[in-house]
């Protein structure tokens, strides 16, 4: 029901910054409301990944847009996205990520597109922001709000937070959560000749593999994690850090592999890129690491829990909505790089209790992290949202004579 406007499918923009999180983070959804009959566009800046999501089935249409603030590449933004939306006259816009969802939704607006979404993937502001940067960032995140149609949340906390400081109302916004391929990512699914074969292409030697999965950027708690790695090795000798992800020089923050050498810890860091075999990555740990300042609601530890991985994460938002602490792993304080190895640490020298975490990390995954619940709900969402398009579009209708 609620998937066709007058004999058509309804169509149905997602619109994201870059075409990175159109492919990792949306495909498997993008692919799943087409089988549920919607016309489905992606659109983002165009980018490596374009091929990709084509390759998939899903249409692309590029809109070059920014990660940071850019006035008039924002504004030239806005103007092309109204363009699109009107010439396209899709029935749903559906916005990721902060800047399409105030720029995105505000063109949504303009061009006068019936039904307006936006999903909240982590507030950039938080309790020990700055000042200027909370009013900032809430102040855009109001206005977005009042574009909105529907807010959807990764994080229950974000939800409260939202609600309690007035930004948007609590009928408007619901809990989305985050989900992962978890028929993917499977404890004994990465064989162990292929996992000795990556040990040995990686150089990890014969120890215990810390792993991170993120942008090379400070925000993530690489500075923490590295000086982190200093204190583990003076206990541990033959620990190793595997670290996966981009570097992101777009950010004011970005970090590289030299930032390894200068903390000293260069020659037990093994930086892999972006990897597209995750399981694989995931199988190559003993603990997962992600000792971000900020988070929405992060897959790769989701990923990590998966595959039976014990996680050590940072007690922030987002972060805590998927470790649970002294069950699934640990929670250590944000920019605390001794709390952090002794966490390290701990569960390295403590296998019983991290084999324990790994099997509750496993469990709550089936429970809690499949993306197919992530998948209804927006599901759900659009029928409810849409229901009142085929009532308009049946009472447009001329009467039978």
């Amino acid at each position: 029901m609620g998937r066709f406007v007058t004999g058509r499918p309804i169509r149905i923009a997602h619109v994201t910054t870059i075409d990175l999180s159109l492919r990792y983070l949306l495909l498997n959804q993008l692919r799943y409301l087409q089988t549920l009959g919607y016309e489905v566009t992606g659109v983002s800046a165009s980018g490596p990944d374009v091929p990709e999501l084509i390759a998939a089935g899903i249409r692309h249409v590029a809109v070059p847009m920014t990660r940071r603030m850019t006035p008039l590449a924002d504004l030239r933004a806005l103007w092309q996205l109204t363009m699109l939306f009107r010439r396209e006259r899709f029935d749903i816009v559906h916005t990721h990520n902060p800047k399409p969802g105030l720029v995105g939704q505000i063109a949504a607006r303009l061009a006068g597109v019936p039904i307006v979404v936006n999903t909240i993937h982590g507030l950039y502001f938080h309790e020990r922001s700055p000042w200027l940067r909370r009013t900032v960032f809430s102040t855009f995140e109001r206005v977005a709000a009042f574009c909105s149609d529907r807010i959807l949340s990764q994080s229950a906390e974000d939800v409260t937070t939202l609600v309690s400081l007035g930004i948007c109302r609590a009928d408007r916004i619901r809990h989305l959560g985050n989900g992962i391929d978890i028929s993917r990512f499977r404890p004994g699914t990465v064989d162990s000749a292929a996992i000795a074969q990556a040990r040995a292409e990686f150089d990890l030697g014969s120890g215990p593999v810390v792993g991170f999965v993120g942008r090379l950027v400070a925000e993530k708690g690489l500075p923490e994690l590295l000086a982190a790695a200093a204190i583990v090795r003076k206990q541990i000798p033959d620990v190793r850090f595997l670290i996966v992800g981009p570097a992101d020089e777009s950010k004011a923050d970005a970090l590289s592999p030299r930032s390894a050498d200068e903390a000293g810890v260069g020659d037990i860091c093994r930086f892999v890129g972006m990897r597209n075999d995750m399981p694989l990555m995931c199988a190559l740990m003993r603990l997962f690491v992600l000792p971000s300042h900020r988070e929405g609601v992060p897959r790769s530890p989701m990923e990590a829990s998966a595959m039976g991985v014990p996680c050590i994460v940072t007690d922030v938002r987002g972060c805590r909505e998927v470790v649970q602490h002294e069950r699934t792993g640990l929670l250590v304080p944000v920019r605390d790089p001794e709390a952090l190895a002794a966490a390290i640490v701990r569960l390295l020298t403590h296998e019983a209790d991290a084999d324990e975490y790994g099997r509750n990390a496993r469990d709550l995954a089936e429970r809690q992290f499949d993306e197919r619940r992530i998948f209804a709900t927006v599901a759900e969402e659009y029928a409810r949202l849409t229901e009142r398009l085929t009532r308009s579009s049946a009472s447009a209708l001329p009467e039978a004579r």
